[in-house]
């Protein structure tokens, strides 16, 4: 990618996006991982926004093996399988499919013996999807407390402690259903710090697991990286914090570097809604619009923000791209950038200069994904 970086900025970001993604994309990081089917019942079981993409490449990978099972991921984010069972669930707010894909993936592992085998796939957004209740509680409880979780700006381990204590599943529940049979975990991360506990909120995990890690923010970093073809630093696959305040921080480190240079980071941010009304946006545009405002058109400066998802919060995009014109488009547009960040409403503000990154669900998961190209 040499000189593309001078040629095309916003062309140049993309592509190290799409490379960071690649880096995790179930058909290229479950087969290599797989066990091999054992000589009992084998069972697949899995939940998160990979958990289809999941699914299907371990039936690529173990073929006319003897095998069955259920896997639950967001709504658009299926794929075609042949024999597991593929439902779909609503994110980040779990749904009554959330909850009846959790009943049937726990009655999938109910009555084995040690001579069988579970393959759990599990991704980020599993804690939502698997929305089962603990005993005395509801789903309409779920529902709420995590809809206040969601508006509270707390970090996603704080969160899945809380959705921990409220799930029939969770916390190592779901493990614990598997006994007497073998239980193996396939997991691509998209917390911070890539804790086997965190990522859905720990469902199959519980210690002297086997639990194998396919995919981390990281790996997708690092492959991001690689295709640069230019001098780049990582800052950390684990940021967390208000989106807005990392956008400023970021922008100042950027002002102060000498290119050319190219400045990744992952992790994931938080936005605290408050008491307000909030537009329109994701964690992922507002921290892009914190930054643009704090560049203020500094020259040869550009970046790209986006979940690696394909969806930034609840959006139809995974982020954004900025560069040094992006206030100066705004103001020709009559936008008030300022006005657009202090309303969470970044997304409208990105889709009015068509500066949206758009996707699609990309059938993998490992968080967000920032680049800040410094020419």
């Amino acid at each position: 990618m040499e000189n593309a970086h001078r040629n095309d900025p916003k062309t140049y970001l993309r592509g190290l996006f799409q490379a960071a993604i690649a880096a995790a994309d179930p058909a290229h990081c479950v087969p290599p991982n797989l066990p091999q089917p054992g000589s009992g019942r084998n069972i697949v079981i899995g939940a998160g926004k990979a958990a289809a993409a999941m699914a299907k490449a371990l039936e690529t990978a173990w073929g006319d093996a003897d095998y069955e099972g259920v896997v639950v991921t967001r709504h658009g984010h299926g794929a075609p399988t042949r024999r597991i069972r593929v439902r779909e669930a609503a994110h980040p707010v779990p749904d009554a499919n959330g909850e009846a894909a959790a009943r049937e993936i726990l009655a999938a592992v109910q009555g084995l013996r040690p001579q069988d085998q579970v393959v759990a796939l599990i991704s980020g957004g599993a804690s939502a999807l698997l929305a089962l209740p603990a005993p005395g509680l509801t789903l309409r409880d779920k529902i709420l407390v995590n809809k206040a979780l969601l508006a509270s700006g707390a970090p996603i381990s704080t969160m899945n402690r809380i959705r921990k204590a409220l799930s029939a599943v969770k916390g190592g529940k779901l493990a614990a259903a598997c006994a007497p049979a073998r239980l193996v975990t396939l997991a691509i991360s998209d917390v911070p710090g890539d804790d086997p506990a965190v990522i859905g909120s720990g469902p199959t995990w519980m210690d002297g697991a086997d639990y194998r890690m396919i995919a981390t923010p990281m790996m997708a970093l690092e492959a991001a990286a690689r295709e640069a073809g230019m001098p780049t630093e990582i800052l950390g696959d684990d940021l967390e914090g208000e989106a807005w305040e990392l956008g400023r921080a970021h922008a100042a480190l950027a002002l102060n570097t000498k290119g050319p240079k190219l400045l990744l980071s992952g992790g994931e941010t938080t936005v605290t809604i408050g008491n307000a009304k909030p537009g329109r946006g994701g964690r992922n545009t507002e921290y892009l619009l914190s930054l643009a405002l704090a560049l203020d058109g500094a020259a040869n400066i550009h970046a790209l923000a986006g979940d690696s998802d394909g969806i930034d919060g609840t959006e139809d995009a995974a982020g954004a791209v900025i560069g040094p014109d992006t206030l100066a488009r705004a103001r020709a547009l009559g936008l008030d950038a300022a006005a657009y960040l202090a309303k969470h409403d970044s997304y409208r503000f990105f889709a009015a200069l068509d500066d949206l990154v758009v996707t699609g669900p990309t059938l993998t998961n490992v968080n967000d994904i920032r680049a800040i190209l410094i020419m």
